[in-house]
């Protein structure tokens, strides 16, 4: 899969509207679980550092830390298909966008699922 272009992800980024979804940090993890990403893959594709995304997480509840990290983060994992789910009475969560699944699990090996025979 492409790499991330760092110009075009900034110029996206500052695109977007200022307010941020309140979203947890069982969110976050969950979405990077959805992802198959780890805290390093986070850190590498948001621009925040690896100890600050361990800090944040460790913390619990609400996103918390500057607010243009916390744009970062979750901007990143909606840029890869995350969507989050506010909190409706029955709970808040995480969702990928319908037909990237695949994508996703295979990001790793290089091979899209058609080649994966080969």
């Amino acid at each position: 899969m492409a790499s991330l272009n760092v110009n075009t992800f900034s110029i996206a980024w500052r695109c977007r509207p200022m307010s941020i979804l309140k979203v947890s940090t069982e969110q976050i993890k969950a979405a990077r679980a959805l992802l198959g990403w780890t805290q390093a893959r986070h850190a590498e594709r948001s621009g925040v550092s690896l100890p600050t995304i361990k800090r944040l997480e460790a913390a619990g509840g609400q996103l918390g830390g500057l607010q243009s990290t916390a744009k970062a983060l979750i901007v990143t994992l909606q840029d890869a298909g995350i969507i989050f789910i506010e909190e409706n009475g029955e709970g808040a969560g995480v969702r990928l966008k319908k037909g990237l699944h695949e994508i996703h699990c295979y990001e790793g090996s290089n091979k899209f699922p058609s080649q994966s025979s080969q």
